[in-house]
């Protein structure tokens, strides 16, 4: 039994601030103002100036994308294109894999203003084959060694140009499942370790991963099933399975569906190619593309609501956010249901009528607020291809007082997996007024977060009879100006009652993953 004296912030449904918490067996036996006699002989924490929280979700990350990401080569801090040359050579010099992998390519960053090219990697690494994956995680580039291995149903594709280099739309997936069939899987569960490690540093207590990225036999969400049910601390991980096939999620006993690639309704404004309702600024002929028609998208939707599945899909454009909006419209009407939590993944500019709807039927938003402040893609940028469009992009505050619930994330890799950005992000939008306030901020990565998938009965808040799954920050967020949010820091994650301790071993992982069949995932 341990009990935490000062500042609490519940992140419940009144916005409770606390004087006291108890734990007791990994639960949360007492949260008030004046701590009963029955505990007066209790450890004590005295919080002084820090605050404890809820432990911290985040909805949306691609964990075995960011697992790779994480361990390899990560070209993020380029300034200019000979310097992510360099970081190649020097990455490959070093490393014995057979295939080397990287992440961060953009043209933002570096003074070039453009992406490097299949010669340029050439010219630092044409011995091996080389995969660099665009910031935004829509597009890629490759040398020439990993171009030449390519099957010919890939170069057939949409977003296949063989001359630069870079693989977009359809291109892009093709090559990615092309790709992750050649990763070890149990190298990969190291760096899933190190991941899961790297987030719980952060905060984070439990993360939405979005699977199915091309390895044979969907191995990729199989061994994020077992990494689930294993994962130390413990650790709450909830696995979404991008596919539209249903069978695949129902067969696996998922109770959810989606994400991105097969679930991916369009692309994204890095490489211009959202779904979009009217043309870009710079590009009168180019809308952007939907990857399926909408009686695809709307037959998918009924077939998985009909199963029970909670439905999640990725629309960044207008034009998508529409058409998630009318495929799981279409699957209400058709088979209603009072609370499916169906999830629209980035939501980055929805529409008055969707956003309408989304608030009538219980459709959720898994937002991601780093975007709103991210120098991988800045403001200037989108500016130059949307005009004033730039300035409707995550209203925050307009989504929140249509009731709409709302949760955060990262899209790692895109964005670090960081709570504490995120929430300094959604407070300090470059449009004031869509801010939303520190309380508002901190839900959308605690207890919206544990509502978008079912866990808000056990998780999301400090309150009587909850998993004692909480952080302690060095701060009191409530008590910091928005502006200065960005100076809060995580000292410990607790989950259980027990403060995480890392470094799991893949064997002791594994042995878990296998044995602990009865763990929510």
């Amino acid at each position: 039994m341990k009990v935490y004296e000062g500042n609490i912030v519940s992140c419940d449904a009144r916005n409770s601030v606390h004087r006291f918490c108890v734990e007791d067996g990994g639960r949360i036996a007492f949260v008030g103002k004046n701590l009963p006699e029955r505990y007066a002989a209790a450890e004590r924490v005295a919080l002084g100036e820090r605050a404890l929280l809820p432990a911290f979700a985040d909805t949306h990350v691609h964990f075995a994308s960011f697992a790779i990401f994480n361990a390899g080569l990560d070209i993020r801090g380029a300034a200019s294109i000979d310097e992510m040359r360099q970081s190649i050579a020097e990455f490959a010099a070093e490393s014995d894999d057979s295939l080397v992998m990287g992440f961060g390519a953009s043209t933002h960053s570096v003074k070039e203003k453009r992406l490097l090219s299949r010669a340029e990697i050439d010219s630092v690494c044409a011995d091996r084959p080389v995969f660099l994956v665009k910031y935004d995680g829509h597009a890629c580039i490759l040398n020439s060694k990993l171009i030449d291995m390519l099957p010919a149903r890939i170069r057939a594709l949409r977003g296949f140009h063989a001359d630069s280099g870079e693989m977009n739309q359809e291109a892009f997936f093709g090559c990615t499942d092309f790709v992750t069939k050649r990763v070890s899987l149990i190298k990969n569960i190291g760096g899933m370790i190190d991941a899961a490690d790297f987030m719980a540093a952060r905060g984070i207590g439990m993360f939405h991963t979005v699977s199915g990225v091309g390895f044979p036999m969907d191995m990729d969400v199989d061994l994020e099933r077992t990494f689930a049910r294993g994962a130390a601390g413990p650790l709450q991980i909830r696995v979404y399975f991008q596919t539209m096939d249903v069978k695949k999620a129902t067969r696996r006993g998922l109770p959810r569906i989606g994400g991105c690639f097969a679930t991916a309704l369009d692309g994204c404004f890095g490489s211009v190619d959202a779904a979009m309702n009217l043309p870009y600024k710079n590009d009168p002929g180019n809308r952007g593309v939907l990857f399926y028609p909408d009686d695809a998208v709307i037959a998918f939707a009924k077939k998985a609501n009909r199963a029970g599945l909670q439905i999640e899909m990725h629309a960044i454009g207008d034009a998508a956010f529409d058409q998630a909006v009318r495929a799981l419209e279409s699957a209400l009407k058709d088979f209603p249901r009072d609370d499916h939590r169906h999830t629209i993944i980035h939501a980055c500019l929805p529409t008055e009528d969707g956003l309408k709807k989304c608030a009538n039927l219980g459709i959720a938003l898994a937002m991601q607020p780093a975007f709103i402040h991210w120098n991988l893609e800045p403001l200037e940028y989108i500016e130059e291809i949307m005009g004033e469009r730039a300035y409707r992009l995550s209203p925050l505050r307009k989504i929140a007082d249509m009731g709409i619930v709302m949760s955060g994330g990262s899209d790692a890799p895109c964005t670090l997996p960081d709570p504490v950005f995120g929430i300094w992000a959604a407070c300090n939008h470059y449009v004031p007024e869509q801010s939303l306030s520190v309380q508002e901020a901190l839900k959308l990565f605690t207890i919206n977060a544990a509502w978008t998938s079912f866990d808000e009965n056990e998780r999301g808040s400090i309150e009587t009879g909850k998993m004692a799954d909480m952080v302690i920050l060095n701060k009191n967020p409530l008590a910091m100006k928005p502006k200065d949010l960005l100076k809060l820091r995580v000292e410990s994650l607790i989950l259980e009652g027990t403060p995480y301790d890392g470094g799991q071993s893949v064997g002791s992982l594994l042995w878990n993953g296998l044995t602990k069949r009865g763990r929510k995932i």
